[in-house]
């Protein structure tokens, strides 16, 4: 089953759970067909210049990581600052992490760590609304509504309008769940992301709206594709416009998403050598990152993956050792190390990020609270250097001391990558003008 606009039931610091509210399957005008809104592709170029990345694989660690663990450990801190953790090597002389992201060490020479970014959105809705489109969200924080954009496109929704579809698979897609800002605002539905509901780690994960629906023999299929034919070729024709001749098109494209091979080989994950999972780590970060690089390969253009549970307040320490940074550490190196060696890494922009940190000092609950003034961001691929470490914090990881970068420069420098204008300006049904990017610059040190 696909899903559109759903929730999923994680529960977040304000007690409130997320469900599932919305799912886009069964059959419609051609059997197994419930995307043909969602499939309205547009192949147009924002520049005339060839971008570096053809894609992106977007990993939103929801809830927020806390730097101060992972990528920016501070070990002359007071131990109610410092944590527990231990800085380790890594292959970049000079260059430390947390001793819990072994693997990432051992990768560092293939990703670039910015450790200034900075701005003032603490909520968790209002601050995914703003790192997904780059506009402060109108509602205050606990909308737990998805997609909670509705008015401004989200990163992915710009990049299927802008670069359209190169492959059997969707343009924009969101896995395993729909992300909260994911949405496609004003650009409509057509570039609303692909939404698997099930999470490939289960053992019988499959996409099912690209399997017939029981009951439908071939003979009707076939008459429903002959039904698809005639209305296209009124289109093709002149004969139909407007709201109608647009659909013509995009039943044929969710149509030939339901009969192509090459989309059922792109989601079949179990095609893969036992290694290379094992080595991607049997978890949902671990299995959607293995995912979303065979999605580039067919051609998707953005994946966007949505991982919680990192609003981390209570007891912290004992769920990140377990649970979130293993699952992170896995999934990160292997999908950098697999792309490079793969070929794919300087056509591929990985973005690790959250929508904001944790606050240095730990809790009377020995937890870290929401602090989103100083972040890290990790960028790979794509056009971005390797090995290289960007800005400063002060002594408690509290504050930049170098230029602080915000959610505006992280976008124009993801579009940028993408070859995609990023001062390029839309306009609303109702004609308002709206920037891709509301302001920003190009995070130079990055490129």
């Amino acid at each position: 089953m696909l899903q559109f606009n759903g929730r999923d039931n994680r529960s977040y610091c304000d007690g409130i759970t997320r469900r599932h509210a919305l799912c886009v399957g069964g059959s419609s005008l051609l059997a197994g067909l419930s995307l043909p809104r969602l499939l309205q592709l547009e192949a147009h170029a924002a520049t005339s210049s060839a971008p570096t990345a053809k894609a992106c694989i977007f990993i939103f660690l929801e809830g927020g990581p806390s730097t101060i663990d992972m990528w920016d450990l501070k070990p002359g801190a007071p131990a109610e600052i410092r944590g527990p953790y231990h800085p380790i090597a890594t292959s970049v002389p000079g260059t430390f992490v947390g001793e819990k992201l072994p693997r990432c060490a051992k990768a560092a020479d293939k990703f670039t760590v910015l450790r200034s970014h900075s701005h003032q959105d603490n909520g968790h809705s209002t601050g995914y609304h703003y790192c997904l489109t780059g506009y402060k969200a109108s509602f205050t924080d606990g909308n737990l509504r998805v997609p909670n954009n509705e008015l401004y496109p989200s990163i992915g929704s710009i990049v299927s309008r802008e670069l359209g579809q190169r492959g059997a698979v969707p343009p924009y897609l969101n896995m395993p769940n729909p992300m909260a800002a994911g949405g496609p605002g004003f650009s409509g539905v057509e570039h609303a992301p692909f939404v698997i509901e099930t999470d490939p780690v289960q053992p019988d994960f499959e996409v099912r709206d690209l399997r017939p629906i029981p009951g439908v023999s071939s003979s009707r299929f076939r008459g429903r594709q002959k039904t698809l034919e005639d209305i296209q070729r009124l289109h093709d024709e002149g004969q139909l416009s407007g709201r109608a001749g647009a659909m013509a098109k995009y039943y044929e494209k969710a149509y030939d998403l339901i009969t192509s091979p090459a989309a059922k080989e792109a989601f079949d994950v179990q095609a893969e050598k036992e290694s290379v999972r094992a080595a991607y780590g049997y978890t949902s970060l671990g299995q959607c990152t293995l995912l979303g690089r065979r999605l580039v390969e067919a051609g998707c253009r953005f994946i966007g993956i949505d991982h919680g549970s990192w609003d981390t307040h209570f007891d912290c320490f004992p769920t990140q050792n377990k649970d979130l940074f293993p699952h992170a550490d896995m999934a990160f190196s292997t999908l950098v190390n697999d792309l490079d060696d793969r070929g794919l890494l300087e056509d591929t922009l990985v973005v690790m990020m959250g929508e904001m940190g944790r606050t240095p000092r730990i809790n009377s609950r020995a937890g870290r609270d929401h602090w989103s003034m100083c972040q890290s961001i990790l960028f790979a691929g794509g056009g971005t250097k390797r090995g290289h470490v960007i800005g400063a914090s002060d002594k408690h990881a509290e504050y930049p001391t170098t230029q602080p970068y915000g959610v505006e420069d992280v976008l124009f420098t993801m579009f940028t990558l993408m070859g995609i204008d990023p001062k390029k300006t839309y306009h609303t049904p109702l004609g308002r003008p709206v920037p891709i990017v509301n302001g920003g610059q190009l995070i130079t040190e990055l490129v």
